[in-house]
């Protein structure tokens, strides 16, 4: 796990009230989940990442600036808040959706010219790089997931993007018609992930997952899921410019 980022030593107690970013002071804990001011935010956010560390995951080398102390290849990790989940996961599914990201091999040497809703037009965007033979077109899976503590069996508040590309989308293919073969909403189910050990036609290993039904969802964890849904889930897919976070 990653180190907390140093407060300033100009930070003190003369500007805020506390700079521990995770726990609400007295005053405001009465007004928890409130959250006056966000009205308008609805789906207007980018929720972090669930990322299954590859051997060229960035998120490993130490020189990098996505680098995740004490992650390792087959880890599950949050690309936001750092957290290593370890080999597995358990999660309800919130949503789902198919995006086109144009992309550039590491080894012609890389690049991101974004996501698109339609394959056509990730396809114009590739034809337009120069030059285009080097680009792709990757259709990915986009699976929308709230993470629950097997431990403490709380759900997280805030939810994850779980990309499924090239060799994981016969597994994504496969997740979803297991998930609509239980009927009921989506997120009526806990799932787990399992990374798993696989190796391609040239002999190189690298990580895939397996999902496995787990069990019906506790009506708290259903309700919290319906409200993520609800805030998160049906928001078509933006077009976007930025790097790829691996």
């Amino acid at each position: 796990m990653s180190k907390a980022a140093a407060v300033p030593a100009e930070v003190s107690n003369n500007l805020v009230a506390s700079t521990d970013s995770k726990t609400l002071p007295a005053h405001l804990q009465a007004v928890e989940g409130v959250g006056r001011g966000n009205e308008n935010v609805g789906g207007a956010m980018e929720p972090p990442r669930l990322l299954l560390v590859q051997q060229m995951s960035k998120c490993i080398d130490p020189h990098h600036g996505n680098y995740i102390k004490g992650s390792e290849v087959g880890d599950f990790v949050n690309s936001i808040t750092k957290k290593i989940y370890g080999n597995a996961v358990y999660a309800l599914s919130l949503s789902f959706r198919t995006v086109y990201q144009v992309k550039r091999d590491f080894n012609e040497g890389g690049g991101y010219k974004g996501k698109f809703v339609l394959e056509s037009e990730a396809n114009e965007v590739r034809n337009n790089q120069p030059p285009h033979e080097k680009w792709e077109v990757k259709e990915t899976h986009e699976h929308l997931l709230v993470v629950k503590d097997p431990k403490t069996g709380e759900l997280e508040t805030t939810p994850v993007v779980m990309e499924f590309e090239s060799s994981k989308l016969p597994k994504s293919r496969a997740w979803n018609t297991t998930i609509g073969m239980k009927g009921g909403d989506r997120f009526a189910c806990l799932w787990k992930l399992q990374a798993i050990h696989q190796t391609n036609k040239a002999g190189a290993t690298f990580q895939n997952l397996d999902c496995s039904y787990v069990g019906w969802a506790h009506e708290t964890d259903y309700l919290a899921a319906e409200q993520m849904y609800e805030l998160f889930g049906p928001a078509p897919a933006p077009v976007v410019l930025t790097p790829a976070i691996q």
